[in-house]
């Protein structure tokens, strides 16, 4: 099936044949549903912090700041903002010319209050010769659209997301990516050191360090912080081959082997070389304007300061472990901790000796930690807490998305549609043990949570394999705690027209 060619092509990705036999074998048996014991829930995995708790958390993690740990802000950034404008693409080929859709009108009714507006009146008078304003007043709304997403414009159907003019300030707009600088300077530093990483596309890393040079000196000086900014990019070794819906590979025009993007799991790998003590995680897209940034940052302090104190705990056990000196009661407490704290829970715990019992707790404490807010669902998309159970057996908490569910049982699909919260990609992870050593995070990862899905390329049906997603089976092995957080945590832009929603503006 493959040919020296193939072989070739494979190797020069850094992957192996291997991996390639067994993606091929994956589209033939598709994955697993995961087993579900409940939707997580206030008291049943999530924690609900009352606000004097709220404040013991925080000045944990204020502590925590000053012994001079090495703290890094992951903002994975390799999305292209084309989806953000599927509508208006979808004006530019209509074959009416007036804004017709609800989207459509919503779009040019907002205008003026989009943050771009001005580089966009701009790009008009440039390429048009005339204003936005002269244009509309002409019925040339489709110039407007181009201008704004072609690359005689300002190129946003080709631009990533995190390069975008989101926000209007009295001394000028921002990009997602300055909002993460600030956000950044406000709760992940230390010791006046902010450590941010992004993770970006081979195509758009010059454009980020571009901006990155234009706007540090300016935010450093704001905010009094040092800023170490840093990029990667998605490992050619973690792209997956596509299939025909036969479950042979797939070949392009030229007989060549399609390989795709593995999805946001593959960030894993850039994640594991990370040099930090705590990794901050959340997505480019959901951020906002400073007067909205204060719920963001406390409840970013709060959730980082129950890492921490969770992290003491662990240690303080693992070490008591470790010296074989400890009695009968402090093994029960250390129960209680990993069965009510971490949730996660063995049935037959109570049937292993001394000696099997230690092992166990070992396995259950010594690995990553991350604490995650939790938001009350409203409809939008996102992954959903559970409690599911494991390979071993053991139930612990994890963060679920619909297509890992078993759509045909009826029990599960209404856990998921009558789950209380669900996960915006809010993370605070703890990624070193108790020695100070490395966790090596791959080793965590659940290969069966991979998923399938439907796509073509110039025409022709193809199967793609996305790997395990990162928040989702690549932490599947770590142990996971879950916190409410406030709805006003969660603003991700998905469409253009979120922009023009109170929380951006």
């Amino acid at each position: 099936m493959l040919s020296q060619d193939d072989l070739k092509q494979i190797a020069s990705k850094g992957i192996s044949e291997e991996q390639i036999k067994n993606q091929l074998d994956e589209f033939k048996t598709g994955f697993p549903f995961l087993r579900l014991e409940a939707a997580a829930g206030i008291g049943h995995g999530i924690m609900a912090l009352t606000d004097d708790e709220c404040k013991q958390y925080e000045a944990a993690w204020e502590n925590y700041k000053e012994q001079g740990k090495q703290i890094v802000k992951f903002v994975p950034a390799s999305g292209a903002a084309s989806r953000m404008f599927k509508d208006l693409f979808a004006f530019l080929d209509a074959d009416y010319d007036v804004p017709t859709t609800d989207f459509e009108k919503h779009f040019f009714d907002g205008l003026k209050r989009f943050a771009f507006y001005d580089a966009l009146d701009k790009a008009c008078l440039n390429n048009e010769g005339k204003s936005v304003c002269d244009l509309i007043a002409d019925g040339n709304y489709k110039a407007i659209v181009a201008n704004l997403l072609e690359s005689k414009g300002l190129n946003y159907g080709q631009l990533p997301k995190g390069l975008l003019l989101f926000h209007k300030y009295d001394d000028g707009v921002r990009t997602p990516m300055e909002e993460h600088l600030v956000e950044g300077a406000l709760y992940a530093s230390s010791k006046g050191k902010s450590r941010i990483h992004f993770t970006v596309s081979h195509e758009h890393l010059h454009l980020f360090k571009s901006m990155v040079e234009a706007k540090l000196g300016y935010y450093s000086e704001k905010f009094n912080v040092d800023y170490d900014i840093s990029f990667s990019e998605q490992k050619p070794s973690t792209d997956t081959i596509a299939a025909n819906p036969d479950n042979t590979p797939f070949r392009t025009e030229d007989g060549k082997l399609l390989f795709r993007p593995g999805g946001h799991g593959a960030l894993i790998e850039n994640l594991n070389e990370i040099e930090a003590d705590i990794v901050f995680i959340k997505n480019i897209d959901n951020v906002v304007p400073d007067r909205l940034k204060g719920d963001t940052v406390l409840y970013k302090q709060v959730i980082a300061g129950v890492l921490v104190t969770i992290q003491e705990k662990v240690f303080e056990y693992l070490n008591l472990l470790e010296t074989g000196n400890y009695s009968h009661e402090q093994l029960e407490s250390i129960i209680r901790f990993v069965q009510n704290d971490l949730c996660c829970r063995k049935q037959d715990i109570k049937h292993l000796e001394d000696a099997e019992l230690v092992i166990y707790l070992k396995n259950k404490l010594n690995r990553p930690i991350r604490v995650c807010g939790v938001v009350k669902n409203v409809g939008e998309p996102g992954g959903g807490p559970f409690l599911t159970y494991n390979h071993d057996g053991t139930v612990s908490l994890q963060i679920l998305e619909s297509s890992q569910i078993d759509k045909s049982n009826k029990e599960y699909v209404e856990m998921f549609t009558k789950g209380t919260h669900f996960n915006p990609v809010d993370l605070v992870c703890a990624v070193k043990d108790y020695k100070g050593n490395a966790f090596d995070l791959p080793k965590y990862v659940d290969k069966t949570t991979g998923f399938i899905s439907s796509k073509s390329k110039n025409g022709k049906e193809l199967k793609a394999l996305e790997l395990p997603g990162l928040w989702n089976g690549a932490m599947s092995d770590w142990n996971t705690v879950f916190v409410e957080v406030p709805l006003t945590t969660f603003n991700p832009v998905k469409t253009v027209n979120d922009l023009l929603r109170e929380q951006h503006q």
